[in-house]
């Protein structure tokens, strides 16, 4: 992977991070990207931080992988970390929350993706990875908006698989259950964290489907569960 160069969405979060820090250790330039202004800890030396984009926006996201594609010379893959979660009952909850998930699951990997193809094209070997859920296989209570949004980045993954395996440009997402986060182990005081997913393991799924090793699968939905 070395010398390819990757744009990362929610490259500031939790996940954005271990996947910027394994890929940055393998070699790969990288173009982080996030709608925070400023990241909250440490992310690679050298790498091109790109604060502040709203990726629900066509023109934003367009902006964003322009200029990551100009300062280093190309993309040659994308990774779809941006996105957002609420537990929510349907009796109970926000009537935004639909629409909200929506815009910040699917519209923004849709909306990267689209800015993304153009350079992707130009690569050897162009690469989509999105986020998807495993919870989304199905649905338990109170995770209706969450599952139903990343229901479609699944279908997003496959469909956009099909529209560019002809350009040689791979599209596949992987389904993690529980990520091990410092937010999921608040939330969830009494769970056991040793059976979910670490961050570090769910980015080394990430970057084999990133990487040139991965050419012959496409529009594959990965599950990486941990003990869950």
């Amino acid at each position: 992977m070395a010398g390819r160069v990757y744009a990362i969405t929610g490259a500031y979060g939790v996940l954005g991070s271990a996947v910027a820090t394994a890929a940055a250790a393998q070699g790969t330039r990288l173009a982080l990207i996030d709608f925070a202004a400023a990241p909250a800890g440490p992310l690679p030396a050298g790498a091109l931080l790109l604060g502040g984009v709203d990726l629900t926006d066509p023109a934003s996201a367009k902006a964003a992988l322009d200029s990551a594609a100009d300062k280093l010379g190309g993309v040659d893959g994308l990774i779809n970390i941006a996105g957002g979660f609420r537990w929510e009952t349907l009796e109970g909850g926000d009537p935004d929350s639909w629409p909200a998930l929506y815009r910040m699951n699917v519209l923004t990997a849709a909306n990267a993706s689209r800015a993304a193809i153009p350079h992707l094209r130009k690569s050897a070997a162009g690469r989509i990875v999105n986020i998807g859920a495993n919870g989304a296989m199905k649905a338990a209570m109170g995770m209706g908006a969450y599952a139903a949004s990343k229901a479609g980045v699944h279908k997003l993954t496959e469909a956009l698989a099909e529209e560019l395996k002809g350009d040689g440009i791979t599209v596949n997402a992987v389904l993690p259950s529980i990520i091990d986060t410092p937010t999921n182990r608040a939330d969830m005081p009494d769970a056991d964290p040793s059976a979910w997913v670490t961050p570090e393991d769910l980015a080394a799924v990430i970057l084999f489907l990133a990487s040139e090793a991965a050419r012959a699968v496409t529009g594959a939905l990965v599950p990486v569960t941990g003990r869950v």
